[in-house]
């Protein structure tokens, strides 16, 4: 029998409430501590939920609402400049992709973990942890402390709990780019549950029509690295006139940047990834979710990575007596595929500013490509049928990727 009895989880976003839930499932009382003063309900983009990601969700009883709250996407196509546009081959049995609102996904799993009777502290900026003996006390900025069993970082990619765990641990790779959301009064003919991966002339973008009118779309714009702050003090407008002149000659590129208002840009700021964490644990501290493996977001699994890492780890802290028993097991089963997952989504996003040469050769290359690489059975299948056993003991598991 698991000798945890408390968990404190640091860190709101999407990995924190889902390991709480399933630790409040598992019979654990969670309670989450998030450094900003309030809940970020309308804050941030959209992102991708992938079939494995959902599966993960409904063991919580998060999925329902999540999916309400979506819009499928069903079918996925590359363009190549102007006229070239492929395919991709799919899994027809996994269901489909999930494009959700940040702010409506934060909604859902903290309302969900909040039923699961989950505590949120607001205001709380870790800046140190002590253990002693079977407990670790976690020690914030305004000068309070909370103590648990175990400590659990689910604070993102810039997570303080890493560098407690590892001070030579490695950051976040900055991936020579910076992301750019917008709405565009106009909706080229396509069907509305396609997404569509264009390689232009000069940088990538993403877009699909939203369900209520107009198309969405996302910039992947090479550039200097800038801190999300740095990049939201320069005004819109001013990013909106180097989105047209990036995009200005694509089609339909050109179109979504010129008839979206820059009043709705959303800037995303620096696009990062995280390299290869050699520590996942130490003690009674352990990472989850982007804190130890952000894939970069040509994965599109990202937050569906980080979900299922919060329920397995979830199962191992239920499951073993020792804490560190519980680390170790965990890592197993999650680091050959969050890092095999992250290593594709790399080589993808060295594709995405390609030079002049490899423009005129992308579009005589990529039907082969298609044909010869893109198996999705082997290619996206792993990632997408994978799903976790909650009933089953993780002492059991063997790690799969």
């Amino acid at each position: 029998m698991a000798t945890v009895r408390t968990a404190a989880v640091i860190g709101g976003g999407i990995a924190g409430p889902v390991v709480a839930s399933a630790l409040r499932k598992a019979g654990v009382e969670a309670t989450v501590y998030e450094s900003h003063p309030t809940r970020s309900d309308g804050a941030g983009g959209t992102l991708a939920l992938a079939p494995n990601g959902l599966a993960a969700l409904e063991i919580v009883g998060a999925a329902e609402a999540v999916e309400a709250a979506a819009q499928p996407i069903s079918r996925q196509a590359m363009a190549v400049g102007d006229s070239k546009h492929f395919a991709l081959p799919g899994l027809p049995d996994v269901g489909p992709l999930r494009i959700v609102h940040r702010s409506d996904l934060y909604r859902a799993l903290h309302d969900r973990a909040a039923a699961h009777g989950v505590r949120t502290e607001y205001g709380k900026r870790l800046v140190d942890a002590r253990e002693s003996g079977d407990a670790v006390t976690a020690l914030f900025e305004d000068g309070t402390s909370a103590t648990a069993d175990v400590l659990i970082g689910a604070d993102g990619v810039h997570s303080a709990v890493r560098r407690l765990i590892d001070p030579a641990a490695p950051g976040p790779r900055f991936t020579g780019m910076l992301g750019f959301e917008g709405l565009a009064d106009f909706e080229p003919p396509v069907d509305r549950e396609t997404m569509t991966f264009a390689f232009g002339k000069r940088a990538y973008y993403l877009y699909w029509r939203e369900a209520t009118g107009g198309t969405r779309w996302g910039a992947n714009l090479p550039h200097r690295p800038l801190s999300l702050t740095e990049a939201r003090r320069t005004p819109n407008e001013e990013w909106m006139a180097t989105l047209r002149t990036t995009y200005g000659e694509d089609t339909p590129g050109g179109e979504l940047v010129r008839r979206t208002d820059p009043a709705g840009l959303q800037v995303v700021g620096a696009l990062h990834m995280m390299p290869p964490v050699p520590h996942w644990h130490r003690g009674r501290m352990v990472l989850v979710g982007d804190a130890v493996h952000a894939p970069s977001n040509s994965s599109g699994q990202g937050a569906s990575l980080a979900i299922e890492s919060a329920i397995q780890l979830a199962r191992c802290l239920r499951d073993f007596d020792r804490v560190r028993e519980a680390y170790a097991a965990y890592e197993r089963l999650r680091r050959p595929r969050v890092e095999r997952i992250a290593a594709m989504a790399a080589k993808t996003n060295r594709a995405k500013a390609p030079g002049p040469v490899a423009q005129k050769i992308m579009p005589l290359l990529m039907p082969l490509f298609i044909k010869a690489a893109m198996n999705p059975e082997k290619t996206i299948g792993p990632a997408q049928r994978y799903r976790i056993d909650w009933d089953a003991p993780a002492t059991a598991d063997r790690a799969r990727a």
